[in-house]
């Protein structure tokens, strides 16, 4: 990112994300701008989701998505519920197909306001995830925290929803760990070469879930759209 663009500063969930107009340009927002960005109080954000001029047929837009750490991401489903707010505020369009370096993201604005993405499928083979070690069950991994005959946290579902997540399933409140010390370990781990998103998950009720997040590349965060559908998806398999 050479010079000025436009961009919209906007909270997703509690995510703060900037959406930065990169149409009609040829240059990228560089990791080392948006480590920039990031340093800067009225700029800090979790996400930056770059449009970008569509490269395929039949879709809107091409996505780039940015952490905070500059790192590149393959998926941000509050990132992408902004842009389409963003976009459909500009356009009058409700409907809208997102191509991303994870594959192609189908979102909507509904007539009550409300915002939904399409996350596409999940995938659970360990070398797509991807993982270092091969399991036949990524519903459970051999994985753990803590003292070997009693670990804090332990045996995560594994799985991406275009980006790598590890589900860790607890018995109380997710808030009462202690996962900004424990995230960073996790999100760094050796069984995830791409690094991963750490999610502790507590059962409800047969249809909900209280969840809390350490998103790769951006720490602690208020909201996941992936992760809430690593989540949900992994409640199902397991």
């Amino acid at each position: 990112m050479t010079d000025n663009v436009q961009f919209a500063r906007m909270n997703g969930l509690g995510n703060k994300i900037l959406v930065v107009d990169m149409r009609g340009r040829k240059d990228r927002v560089t990791p080392a701008a948006a480590i920039a960005l990031n340093a800067d109080p009225a700029t800090a954000f979790d996400q930056i989701m770059a449009i970008h001029d569509p490269k395929a047929q039949g879709t809107d837009a091409w996505i780039d998505i940015l952490n905070c750490d500059g790192s590149m991401a393959q998926a941000c489903g509050n990132g992408t519920r902004c842009v389409v707010q963003a976009l459909a505020a500009e356009t009058g369009k409700k409907a809208f197909t997102f191509q991303t370096i994870a594959g192609i993201l189908n979102a909507t604005e509904h007539e009550d306001g409300t915002i939904s993405v399409d996350m596409g499928k999940p995938v659970f083979a360990w070398d797509k995830i991807p993982l270092a070690e091969e399991f036949a069950d990524t519903s459970r991994i051999e994985l753990q925290i803590g003292p070997i005959d009693n670990p804090v946290l332990h045996s995560p579902s594994a799985m991406s929803m275009g980006n790598p997540h590890a589900v860790f399933w607890v018995d109380r409140d997710p808030m009462s760990f202690d996962l900004d010390r424990f995230g960073p370990l996790l999100e760094n781990h050796p069984m995830f070469p791409e690094r991963a998103n750490i999610t502790l998950a507590q059962v409800l009720s047969p249809s909900s879930l209280r969840t809390r997040t350490w998103e790769r590349g951006a720490g602690l965060t208020l909201a996941c759209g992936s992760a809430a559908c690593a989540a949900a998806v992994s409640a199902a398999r397991t």
